[in-house]
């Protein structure tokens, strides 16, 4: 994170469903020679479980030779943050608002606290935000309401008072980017986050990475954010892509041949994303 701030990159943070999105993010992160994230939530963590996760990477890590890393994205709890902690992932993001969308900026400063103070057991990097961050990361059909999303910007103020009050190292701000892709794309609000970046010294994330033009990713990393989250771009090229294939071999039952056209379509996305990033080359093996 730091060689990001330095170098003016951001670390793509990009969300695991199964083996063969890690697969495809693996061989993007070799063929850009580019540092990367992986990232499970609650839901692939009960698929999945932290310790196959952390294996997992471990073995791709090895074979392929990359520079990767794990994120724990929206732990619901203290406790589910703990154990993400004690499996060693390297990134933490602690949002008890997604449990409970009415939680109180207090609520969450009290749960990061403690999360922040667990961190220390292995030195992982923890992150946050004081409100509930809207959206869901889908293909949706329904537009959304901008005066409605504007409603839960990030201040510099507020910024600046939530990093101070928890000891966080990464603010995930909120300047228009939104979980989940929509019919109309999104619009970020680059001299927000200029006034967020002059108010807070640790990392800056933006969430909902995908749907977004990718001109307004050059400005946020120049103005100086560190990781942006990609999902919905990912599950769509999967989905999309297993359908086609699917369609095309109506007699082959062993669906793990028909796997390499979805790896290919799942790296495609994250290679773009990769180069819009700045981070191809930024690899240190």
């Amino acid at each position: 994170m730091a060689r990001a701030r330095t170098e003016k990159f951001a670390v793509g943070a990009f969300n695991l469903d199964n083996q063969e999105t890690l697969i495809a993010v693996v061989r993007a992160a070799k063929a850009k020679q580019a540092p990367v994230m992986v990232e499970v939530s609650k839901g692939e963590v009960d698929a999945l479980g932290l310790d196959n996760v952390r294996d997992m990477v471990d073995n791709y890590k090895e074979q392929f030779g990359v520079e990767i890393y794990i994120n724990l994205d929206h732990s619901p709890t203290v406790a589910d943050a703990i154990a993400g902690i004690e499996a060693g992932f390297e990134f933490i993001h602690i949002d008890v608002s997604q449990a409970n969308h009415d939680a109180t900026e207090q609520d969450i400063i009290d749960a990061t606290k403690q999360v922040v103070e667990w961190a220390k057991l292995t030195g992982a990097l923890v992150e946050s935000e004081p409100h509930y961050f809207g959206g869901s990361s889908n293909v949706h059909t329904e537009a959304f309401d901008f005066n409605e999303i504007k409603k839960t910007f990030s201040t510099p103020e507020g910024s600046k008072s939530f990093v101070e009050a928890t000891g966080i190292d990464t603010y995930a701000a909120a300047i228009g980017n939104l979980h989940g892709t929509y019919p109309v794309p999104k619009t970020l609000d680059i001299e927000l986050l200029a006034q967020i970046r002059e108010a807070i010294d640790c990392n800056i994330s933006l969430h909902g990475g995908s749907g977004t033009p990718g001109h307004y990713f050059v400005e946020a990393i120049k103005v100086g954010v560190q990781k942006i989250n990609i999902n919905s771009d990912m599950r769509r090229a999967y989905r999309d892509t297993l359908e086609k294939v699917l369609a095309e071999n109506k007699s082959e039952y062993a669906v793990v041949k028909l796997m390499g056209a979805v790896e290919d379509a799942v790296q495609e996305v994250v290679e773009s994303k990769i180069d819009l990033f700045n981070s191809s080359g930024k690899a240190k093996i």
